[in-house]
């Protein structure tokens, strides 16, 4: 497959499944979101955001390997995508997927995940101890985005900031920071050595 650099003018070039382009987007950066089709993740972490008019984020899911997102999967006007990890994506147009049965299903099954993933933020976002919410989204990273070291631990698999966590559940860094050193002197976390989480079951 070809690798290309991000870039809006690749997004309209036609070319055949086996030789479609593979878009690179490096850790931090946002993934352009255009209305004439989505974007299929070949490798890595994307986080799914809204954004409402004081720039405040609100957490919406989570994209990996084999999911599909897009202005065409949303009915917000201020959606965003941003890469967790170093990403490299795969462009489908909605002709393709329209005349294709095989991509329509899969998309179809990956909305439902995104669903449930969004019902269960909104859940998480609902509990009122800002502890509980911590905990809470915790657990659902692990079950996300985790690999098991072993029956009583998951390691999440992206590295994220104390900021990334706050704005999840609505608080501040300095909270985050202060509960996860909680957490961790219970024993419900520990930190491997590139500082990924891992999470206790």
């Amino acid at each position: 497959m070809l690798i290309t650099s991000p870039s809006k003018h690749h997004l309209s070039t036609k070319i055949q499944s086996s030789e479609r382009r593979l878009h690179f987007y490096g850790k931090g950066e946002e993934i352009p979101l255009l209305e004439q089709g989505i974007w299929s993740i070949s490798s890595g972490f994307v986080q799914l955001v809204g954004v409402n008019n004081q720039g405040d984020e609100t957490w919406l899911g989570w994209a990996s390997q084999g999911h599909f997102f897009g202005l065409w999967l949303t009915s917000l006007d201020s959606f965003k995508a941003r890469a967790l990890s170093d990403v490299y994506l795969q462009w489908y147009s909605l002709q393709e997927i329209e005349k294709s049965p095989q991509i329509a299903q899969t998309v179809l099954a990956q909305t439902v995940v995104r669903v449930k993933q969004t019902e269960q933020l909104l859940a998480i976002a609902g509990l009122k101890r800002v502890e509980e919410k911590l905990i809470e989204l915790l657990r659902l990273l692990s079950n996300c985005i985790g690999e098991n070291l072993n029956d009583d631990y998951t390691r999440l698999t992206v590295r994220f900031t104390h900021q990334n966590l706050a704005s999840a559940i609505g608080t501040t860094r300095v909270t985050v920071t202060r509960l996860l050193g909680d957490l961790q002197k219970d024993g419900l976390i520990s930190f491997d050595k590139s500082r990924h989480i891992i999470v206790k079951k």
